[in-house]
């Protein structure tokens, strides 16, 4: 297992974090348990939740997530693990999480931070996300920015400043963001660089085979900024693992959950699909080996977030990252990709 520092923390990560949005809803506590011992026997470091996970999030399974890695925590040394977690953005029909406010407030970050500890068992998170902003944007499978949809939001500078107030109580070590824009990232910097408040230092974003929009929008910003990527949903929901390819029916979270991954539902899905499959059978390599070992060798990768349902799985995704593709391999993901631009943006 490889070590970095992520952007510009003194947090040392592993290369692979280990993604838990299905403790809860795909495996019980035992499970989830056994995916954590499995990780860190392999050298894994880095865990990341989210107060509103599992996901699907539901009203009976919310916090549950943060519940099993927190029973996992205990007795162990806490210094050993990097805990990342994540505050929710404006209430996505979630009314159960804070009464479902449209607010990154001072009042609901420290609320959502004290529930998290609370689960988790721990009294301060290594990295503390805002989940997605605040403020209108196109996320979550939206491709477009839409100036109509315009909204109230927390400024910057006051969620900025209520998060400063959680590191100088010594409750969260960095913070970091997720589903953000260049905009959105660098205004994060401006603030806090203009009235020394915490300077954001990952952002975790999709990133696969299927969604390069980071490499032509946020990579700039993250190299001159010294901004971790976190990529996340790098197999595309599984179907960059091939098997939705000849079994549509096959089950994983598309079949579990139908319309949930509407990102990966567009038209032009299918046959950047099919491209990379034809790709990894003439290399003699799985789908998955290649999406994975892909992202993995991405220059502005601070960690590859690997969710799975089962130990086999997560097995399977650990050595995967650990291959080297060489330049023919990439250099032929990369004409595809100009073929089949951002299919699931």
């Amino acid at each position: 297992m490889q070590y970095r520092k992520l952007g510009k923390s003194d947090l040392t990560v592993s290369a692979v974090c280990l993604g838990t949005m299905t403790f809860g809803q795909q495996n019980s506590e035992a499970e989830a348990h056994a995916q954590l011992d499995v990780a860190f026997a392999h050298g894994v470091n880095f865990i990341d939740t989210a107060e509103m996970y599992p996901v699907p999030a539901r009203a009976d399974t919310s916090g549950l997530t943060e519940r099993f890695v927190g029973s996992w925590l205990k007795g162990r040394a806490r210094d050993q693990v990097v805990l990342a977690t994540k505050v929710a953005g404006p209430a996505r029909s979630m009314e159960w999480i804070r009464g479902g406010p449209l607010a990154l407030d001072r009042a609901n970050i420290r609320a959502a931070l004290e529930g998290s500890l609370q689960r988790l068992g721990t009294d301060y998170i290594d990295l503390y996300q805002i989940h997605w902003p605040a403020r209108n944007q196109p996320m979550f499978g939206q491709w477009a920015f839409d100036p109509g949809a315009e909204r109230e939001a927390t400024p910057i500078r006051a969620q900025l400043e209520a998060l400063a107030e959680l590191v100088r109580e010594g409750k969260i070590r960095y913070v970091g963001l997720s589903n953000e824009h260049p905009w959105g990232v660098m205004e994060f910097l401006r603030v806090g660089r203009e009235l020394n408040l915490p300077l954001v230092v990952s952002v975790q974003n999709a990133y696969s085979l299927l969604n390069r929009v980071f490499d032509q929008t946020l990579a700039e910003v993250c190299f001159r900024e010294s901004v971790s990527l976190l990529p996340y949903s790098v197999l595309g929901f599984g179907l960059l693992t091939g098997k939705y390819l000849d079994n549509p029916a096959a089950s994983g979270r598309i079949t579990l959950f139908p319309g949930f991954g509407q990102r990966y539902a567009k038209v032009a899905v299918e046959p950047a699909l099919r491209a990379y499959a034809d790709l990894a059978q003439a290399r003699g390599i799985s789908l998955t080996r290649l999406a994975l070992a892909w992202v993995a060798g991405q220059p502005l990768v601070g960690s590859v977030i690997l969710g799975a349902s089962s130990v086999g799985q997560l097995l399977e995704n650990l050595d995967a990252c650990a291959q080297t593709l060489d330049h023919d391999v990439r250099a032929a993901v990369d004409a595809i990709h100009l073929r089949h631009t951002n299919p699931a943006p």
